[in-house]
């Protein structure tokens, strides 16, 4: 007997899960979401937040509500840098400021916010758009068949098991995820390396701090290895701790084994670098750094995403990111099969786009954590650092839900972001156009289904995406980017940042990623309009 019926199951009610939840109601997708906790995230994690996902969260109506909760929690777009203590004179710089340098790339900015701040807007805005979340609820077993999945959960209040009958299964329960183990997935990549703690503190520490404007403090001291993040009042904060050094010169990478008040607060001291000021600790958090990634994210209606697709270290700040783009990948694709617009061959292409993007980040952020924590480590086969805004904006995907242009494929991973050129299965570059006389971004006609953008002399593929919505009964609408279209492109930037020169056009996805690009007109632009979103849609 089935006691629930659903389109989606997402299973983890933390930032990737809720993520997917927000993301798949704005789609009106209706689905269930468990979480075995009793609520949002309790510890302060995941407190950077990259460009892209902001733009994500800015497609689903939420960048000046996530905006204005960072802002009551951190000074926004501080210095990230390394000391030896907090008190220590020498400082090495790696951001003068969070946003250097990428200002221009995006409407948005990265910021500094907590999983405790984000988490409740999250949540709050999946269910006003039709969500039901039930927390306090663990998965029990998973089984599936040709037509759909059949969950077992059970409320941990009381109340029984039910059974739950959902098409398709979201798996976002984490580094230890139930889910991944019950469909014998393996992860593979480098393992854990550390054992490390995280320790939340009370400190008045604005002496220390001054005026600089402090978002992440590398600690490299004789006697340990880890980093601050500070609270906006300067009188609480966190110190992540790597590796602690023995008075005999050995490094202990097992320093959760011995976490006791007292060490606590001798280890804070340390990184502040003043025995004099009164430490008390709150709480200790324990987890591992590692680094590794599902061997895959799809087992036939079952999805990985976040943790329980991929670990890295914080050095970087890239794993929730990485969790909130899986979750944007995928919940697009779902709403179309579960809608019919689109046949089931289209969430193939998840674990195509996705792993690949994966496991090049997870290496990118132990790059990171060997050259900015722990040089000890092996290097010999040591990824060559990238730089951040190319990871973050700039990766390239290939699946069959891309079809490549006629410039041929480099291979590389990353695309530069501050030189995009709109080529196929890269994110569609920002660019600044009035939409009915106000200034926005064109990012922002993305998001609820296909998007056609033409040159200037392209009314015709304009047109030709008009009837073929039409015909095929499918979300494709279309819009010719120059002085005087429909999205008002003041300085003809559009043909160079696309590449599609004065006649051509691109084809975006729901996501926002370059679908298809030409970079002319063809004889029969309707024919190719509907060859085009025909292969997109696998019909």
């Amino acid at each position: 007997m089935t006691d629930l019926d659903v389109p989606v199951l997402v299973v983890g009610g933390s930032l990737v899960g809720l993520s997917t939840s927000v993301l798949l109601a704005s789609a009106g997708v209706p689905h269930l979401l468990v979480e075995r906790h009793r609520g949002t995230a309790v510890h302060p994690r995941a407190a950077s937040f990259h460009q892209r996902t902001m733009e994500i969260f800015r497609s689903a109506g939420l960048q000046s509500a996530v905006e204005a909760a960072a802002e009551k929690e951190f000074e926004q777009n501080g210095a990230i840098v390394s000391v030896e203590s907090l008190a220590a004179a020498e400082t090495k710089y790696f951001f003068r400021n969070f946003n250097e340098g990428v200002e221009q790339l995006s409407p948005t900015a990265r910021l500094f916010i907590t999983q405790i701040g984000l988490e409740p807007l999250l949540r709050a805005a999946a269910e006003e758009r039709g969500a039901e979340h039930r927390y306090a609820t663990e998965l029990v077993s998973v089984e599936q068949d040709d037509d759909g999945v059949t969950s077992v959960i059970r409320g941990r209040d009381g109340g029984g098991e039910e059974t739950v009958r959902s098409q398709y299964l979201v798996a976002a329960d984490g580094a230890h995820s139930h889910v991944r183990q019950l469909s014998g997935i393996e992860m593979t990549g480098r393992g854990a390396f550390a054992d490390c703690v995280t320790i939340y503190f009370r400190a008045d520490m604005r002496e220390l701090i001054g005026d600089r404007n402090l978002s992440v403090v590398y600690i490299n001291h004789p006697e340990l290895l880890g980093f601050f993040r500070f609270s906006i009042t300067g009188d609480s904060g966190f110190l992540a701790v790597f590796s602690t050094t023995e008075p005999d010169g050995t490094r202990d990478t097992h320093v959760a084994a011995d976490m006791d008040p007292a060490r606590c607060e001798e280890l804070v001291r340390k990184a502040l670098g003043r025995a004099d000021i009164p430490v008390q600790i709150e709480t200790v958090q324990r987890w591992s750094a590692a680094a590794a990634w599902a061997s895959r994210f799809q087992d036939r209606r079952v999805f990985l995403a976040g943790d329980a697709a991929h670990v890295m270290p914080p050095t970087g700040g890239f794993g929730g990111n990485t969790g909130v783009a899986d979750a944007h990948n995928l919940a697009w694709k779902l709403a179309l099969v579960l809608q019919g617009t689109a046949t089931p061959r289209l969430l193939d292409t998840y674990d195509a786009e996705r792993r690949p993007v994966s496991s090049m980040t997870v290496e990118q952020a132990y790059t990171r954590y060997v050259l900015r924590v722990d040089p000890s480590l092996p290097k010999d086969d040591m990824a060559p650092p990238m730089d951040d805004a190319s990871i973050e904006l700039g990766a390239v995907l290939r699946s069959a839900a891309v079809l490549g242009d006629d410039d041929g494929d480099d291979g590389a991973v990353v695309a530069d972001p501050r030189a995009p050129g709109g080529r196929s299965g890269t994110r569609a570059p920002h660019l600044v156009v009035d939409v009915d006389g106000t200034p926005a971004s064109v990012l922002d006609v993305f998001g609820s289904g296909f998007v056609l953008l033409a040159g200037p002399g392209g009314q015709a593929w304009c047109d030709a995406a008009a009837q073929v919505s039409t015909d095929l009964q499918a979300p494709l609408v279309a819009h010719r980017v120059a002085p005087d279209g429909s999205l008002v492109d003041r300085e003809r930037a559009f043909p160079a940042l696309y590449g599609t020169g004065e006649v051509g056009a691109v084809v975006v996805r729901p996501d926002g990623v370059v679908a298809w690009r030409a970079t002319a007109a063809p004889p029969d632009p309707r024919a190719e309009v509907d060859r085009v979103l025909r292969r997109l849609l696998f019909r």
